[in-house]
């Protein structure tokens, strides 16, 4: 562990014993692992103590141990666990129906969403951009946990939840005062719920939903949306062709618990691919990329990233 993290940061830090099956009683949102091998944590080091630029490409699975679920997990992620699935794109823009459904409860779990912290991985990741090791953090996650780490170097591929757009203008606004004019809007309206969703959703049944009146945009009463790429959108052109860019001029990919299942965060490795650049790979379970990579370790992301060491 580098002397220069935090006390706290090593705290949660569980002790295994390679080949142990570690169960994660605290994380219920993270699948059955076996511990890192001793040579995987060392092949890891060697890569990220070679490599100055490195593009650092994270997905779900690095915030599951914060307490967000992801969509693909075995067992334990959304998918496994119910039949519901995320608002598509286009069902969104054309239903009023499904837009009072998804600001109903998306109203419910932001008061938790919003609260989550970030945890040993997104610590580490600062750690190493600190040192001056990473280029550029690219995040297929809206939940803004790489900036309440103190990252700055941060790319957003599928947007934020903190931030509201309007459909119609120009306008945008914090997700938090999205939060209090929605309560002024539905002084009597009210409804419970358990688990989060990864974009921060909650289950609700439509008798809960009826009543909920939907927030409109402040400054011309259009349609708002969260700042997200929804599925079936698209990621901005600018965006992709940043990262691209980067992608040419990083000399390493570091994947951290993303399966790149999906083809927005895939097509960055599969570039670095073609340009020969070094890929390594920390995600528990197989991913799209795996026959890519020089390095790929199928672990928990803190349990292998707390055992760096850099001089």
């Amino acid at each position: 562990m580098p002397a220069s993290l935090p006390s706290k940061f090593s705290l949660r830090c569980l002790s295994h014993v390679a080949g142990k099956v570690d169960f994660h009683p605290d994380y219920k949102f993270v699948p059955l692992s076996k511990s890192a091998a001793e040579r995987d944590v060392e092949l890891l080091t060697e890569f990220l103590q070679k490599h100055n630029r490195i593009l650092v490409l994270t997905g779900a699975g690095i915030s599951t141990e914060s307490g967000i679920p992801d969509y693909r997990s075995q067992g334990v992620g959304l998918y496994a666990r119910s039949t519901n699935r995320p608002v598509i794109y286009q069902d969104f823009v054309k239903s009023a129906h499904i837009r009072q459904r998804y600001w109903a409860r998306n109203f419910v779990g932001w008061p938790k969403f919003s609260s989550v912290l970030p945890n040993d991985s997104h610590f580490m990741i600062k750690y190493l951009e600190d040192m001056g090791k990473i280029t550029w953090i690219v995040t297929q996650n809206v939940d803004t946990l790489h900036h309440k780490a103190g990252s700055r170097n941060i790319i957003e591929l599928h947007g934020s939840t903190n931030r509201v757009m309007c459909l119609h203008c120009d306008h945008k606004m914090k997700r938090s005062e999205l939060q209090d004019q929605i309560i002024n809007e539905n002084p009597e309206w009210t409804a419970q719920a358990m688990d989060i969703a990864p974009d921060g959703d909650v289950q609700l049944s439509q008798e809960q939903i009826d009543g909920f009146r939907v927030p409109h945009c402040p400054k011309c009463g259009g349609d708002l949306k969260p700042e997200i790429i929804f599925f079936g959108d698209s990621v901005p052109k600018a965006t992709v062709n940043f990262v691209f860019e980067e992608v040419n001029h990083c000399d390493a990919v570091f994947v951290v618990g993303s399966s790149l299942e999906v083809y927005s965060g895939y097509r960055f490795v599969n570039k670095a691919h073609a340009l020969g650049k070094p890929i390594a790979i920390l995600c528990i379970g197989q991913t799209r990329a795996d026959k890519l990579a020089d390095i790929k370790i199928d672990a928990r992301c803190s349990e292998v990233l707390t055992q760096i060491e850099l001089s």
